[in-house]
């Protein structure tokens, strides 16, 4: 963890507005401002799931180099609040996680959560739907929406058999076709919907992605694959190729409206 008085909620990689692709990275990060202090927690906390997607900051940055394509990553700690949640979602702001008491979480006042909702959640969202609609004007069609998160090996005793998951709600544009590219390589245990279901009401892909119609897909590396560089790197130089083959099927870029399991969109 690192803490800073100059505090930014959100780092924007650079890359080629006009291939339609965007990267995202909502947990990338286990930052804090230096006001919020470390909420309470040991160091050791924030080397844990519960702060940040360990691996995924390297991922996101070196597959956005490969594609020359923009990436969007959330600057601070999901400890702090979660940006992969809707506003009203009682889990953005854990009180209690995977075990861990959070004290700087508990209480909170309404103002302090709107605090965190103003100065980093929202900044946030607002830079993801500025780089979306900039990526759709340069490239004069819908912009296809990648989000980039990892996940425990071990979760409450279950050990989890995926290297890798594929998150999505309804449209399965993407999801389809990079569940079987994955599957291609025979030693990897790929998960569909796995180990989370990707229809998650006011979530990040909710929010920009199926509301506007949009094809996107999130997917969930396991940590331990991506915890130092090589395995970042390695993570990295495999999905290029694929994220850039489905970037290129004709359906992609197309807004096509398929609704949420949810509810009504």
């Amino acid at each position: 963890m690192t803490r800073s008085t100059v505090f930014t909620p959100f780092d924007i990689v650079e890359g080629d507005r006009k291939k339609g692709v965007v990267l995202l990275a909502d947990h990338a990060r286990r930052d804090l401002p230096d006001e919020y202090g470390s909420l309470g927690l040991p160091a050791s906390e924030f080397d844990r799931h519960i702060a940040y997607d360990i691996g995924v900051e390297t991922v996101t940055r070196e597959l956005a180099a490969a594609l020359d394509a923009p990436a969007v990553l959330a600057g601070f700690s999901r400890l702090l609040i979660d940006p992969n949640r809707g506003e009203d979602d009682p889990t953005m702001i854990r009180q209690l996680y995977d075990g861990t008491v959070v004290p700087g979480n508990y209480p909170i006042a309404q103002e302090e959560r709107e605090r965190r909702l103003d100065r980093f959640y929202r900044p946030y969202h607002d830079a993801v739907g500025a780089m979306i609609a900039s990526v759709a004007h340069a490239s004069g069609k819908a912009p296809f929406i990648f989000s980039v998160h990892s996940f425990t090996p071990v979760m409450q005793g279950f050990v989890r058999p995926w290297h890798v998951g594929v998150l999505w709600d309804r449209d399965d544009r993407v999801a389809r076709p990079l569940i079987d590219m994955l599957a291609k390589d025979k030693s990897l245990v790929v998960g569909d919907n796995e180990p989370y279901d990707g229809a998650l009401r006011g979530d990040t892909m909710f929010r920009h992605a199926i509301v506007n119609g949009y094809a996107h897909a999130l997917i969930e590396i396991r940590q331990d694959l991506i915890a130092d560089r090589a395995g970042a790197l390695a993570w990295a130089e495999r999905l290029a190729p694929i994220v850039d083959a489905i970037d290129r099927r004709p359906d992609i870029h197309q807004v096509k409206m398929f609704g949420s399991r949810t509810g009504p969109v």
